[in-house]
Order: C-alpha cells, then structure tokens, then sequence
C-alpha cells in the first residue's frame, strides 16, 4: 500500500489538463473500513494537500457523526475521490473529475482494503462509476434509495454547501437517511 500511495501521489498522468498543475490528494491504509469516494480536491484541497478540508469536508463529518481525528484515521476512513487532482474551475463550480484517475487507480487501492466494510459514494460521478445500470434514474432517486445498494455501498450527494438547496428540497435526508449513515458508521467504527 505505501509504494502504491507514493505511485499515486505522483503521478503527472494528466498534469496537461490541470491548469495549477498535480497534486494527487488521496488517504488510505490496509486497515480502512470505511472509503468515501467523491468527485476531486476543491482549490482549498489542492493547496493543502489535506483531503476534504474545507467546508463540503465539515458538512461530510457532520452527516457521519465523527470527530476529525476519526475521519483523518486511516485506520477507519480511506479518503480516494474519482479524480486525485484539483481538476480547475469552470463556469458554474469546479470542472469534473478527469476520467484517467479512476481505472487507473481504484482497483488497485481496493484490493489492498481487504477490511472495507461501506463505501460512501458521494455524488453523481462516484455513483455512475460504481453504480452504473443500477442507478435509479436521477441522484435524488438513488439516494432515496439508498438501502438498495447496502451492504457495500451508501449513495449520498455532495455536502457542498451548493446542495443546502437540494437538501431543503428533500427534507426525506435529513430525517431518513443522515440517521442511517450515522447508525451505520457508527456499527462500523465500534463494534
């Protein structure tokens, strides 16, 4: 696993996409039982190196119900998005997440977690990957959903604060399935 994170953390497989340039953001280790997947490193990201350490990254730990020091273990969490680079700025947010990162990386960080117990799939391009043709037929719907997909995965949308909009929308999150994820963590973490 350490050689494979150092692979990763410095890999320029796309450097000539990304305007400032990689910064691979990833965390991991044999011993992760919870991965959260999302999209890529947000500028504050990329210029930190420290992966969800911005507001989108509070809101996440507060849906989970843990503390930082849990969320930064890689013992618990491995923290590997769609695309390890900050992937720039377009005209409504950031670009998406390159598409080299994923099938180049993922399988090969997964089968180095052999004690995964959820993964979190945090938005629509994490969902499209792993979820594919049993995607319901828009994020809302798989969220609503999503008991479907348990026990491996647990569908969610991005915490960015974006989506408060989306989340006053469907008052069904906060009261359905914000304290499933957090029984479920909670299962995993603590035994």
């Amino acid at each position: 696993m350490k050689k494979l994170l150092e692979q990763i953390r410095n890999c320029k497989e796309c450097k000539k996409h990304l305007a400032l340039g990689p910064n691979p953001v990833v965390a991991a280790s044999p011993q992760s039982r919870i991965i959260v997947i999302g999209q890529a490193p947000g500028r504050i990201v990329h210029n930190t190196g420290i992966p969800w350490n911005d507001k989108s990254g509070d809101n996440l730990r507060t849906w989970l119900g843990v503390e930082k020091e849990a969320f930064y273990d890689t013992g618990l969490f491995a923290l590997m998005p769609m695309g390890f680079c900050f992937p720039g700025t377009g005209k409504s947010g950031d670009l998406p997440p390159r598409p080299e990162c994923a099938p180049l990386w993922h399988e090969q960080l997964l089968n180095r977690m052999p004690h995964v117990k959820l993964i979190l799939l945090i938005g629509q391009y994490a969902q499209d990957y792993y979820l594919g043709d049993r995607m319901k037929e828009s994020l809302t719907e798989t969220v609503r959903n999503f008991k479907t997909y348990f026990p491996k995965y647990f569908p969610l949308p991005h915490p960015s604060p974006r989506n408060n909009i989306w989340q006053a929308k469907n008052e069904w999150f906060k009261s359905e399935v914000l304290p499933a994820l957090k029984r479920k963590t909670d299962e995993i973490l603590h035994p």
